[in-house]
């Protein structure tokens, strides 16, 4: 499990649209905490800590305590919302931990071993499948990301999700089939294009001379008549 954070929270009355970007002007985010039983609770954020924490590998596999005038909730982020045109975050989404509980967690794939893969050293690609994998996770146990080691792979070989090791009571969301995370693809091989002109002029140079042969050939048979 990824480590728990403490972030400051104040609470705010929804106000729409317009008391929301009032909110951002004073560099504070809307967000809302909902789930657990409780009611949905509308909350604000210092958008420079929120930031930072974005910035961190598995914000999204992380437990926080919202620290809302004096009470501590503990939440999971869900989701964040971001502006169309500048991508930046304009609100985010908690839901509140339940112990016990399990939850489906997209969860980043990290890759080691490439230095001593016998497929990567002859010039094999990475070929990388799926950059994260959807997890059913206690929410005690989200691990912050999934380790894929490649140190024995060769050309053409393929990692799948059980070759991979998932912390204890942490499963696919997919169950059907050991899917594929990533493959050893060999080389690209670049072909030189053939130089057409060079083969429009030795045609054109054959068809003189079949013409000069048919232009022999018609007296003779005028000789022959006469």
């Amino acid at each position: 499990m990824s480590d728990e954070a403490t972030i400051e929270a104040l609470p705010r009355e929804p106000r729409g649209k317009g008391g929301a970007r009032a909110l951002r002007r004073e560099g504070r985010m809307p967000a809302i905490v909902y789930g657990g039983g409780g009611e949905p609770l509308s909350v604000s954020l210092d958008y420079n800590v929120l930031e930072r924490e974005l910035g961190r590998r598995g914000f999204f596999a992380r437990l926080y305590d919202l620290k809302v005038n004096g009470d501590v909730i503990r939440v999971l982020p869900r989701d964040v919302q971001v502006d169309p045109v500048s991508d930046a975050p304009i609100h985010i989404d908690f839901i509140r931990y339940v112990a016990g509980a399990t939850l489906a967690v997209m969860v980043e794939v990290r890759f080691e071993g490439q230095e001593e893969s016998e497929g990567l050293k002859r010039g094999g690609v990475l070929n990388i499948v799926r950059h994260e994998v959807e997890l059913l996770c206690p929410l005690e146990a989200i691990p912050e990301f999934l380790v894929a080691d490649v140190s024995g792979c060769e050309i053409g070989d393929s990692i799948h999700i059980s070759q991979i090791d998932l912390p204890e009571g942490v499963t696919p969301t997919i169950t059907d089939r050991d899917f594929t995370v990533a493959t050893i693809a060999a080389p690209t091989i670049i072909v030189e294009p053939v130089d057409e002109e060079e083969g429009e002029e030795g045609e054109e140079e054959d068809v003189g001379e079949e013409g000069a042969e048919e232009g022999e050939a018609a007296p003779d048979a005028e000789g022959e008549e006469s």
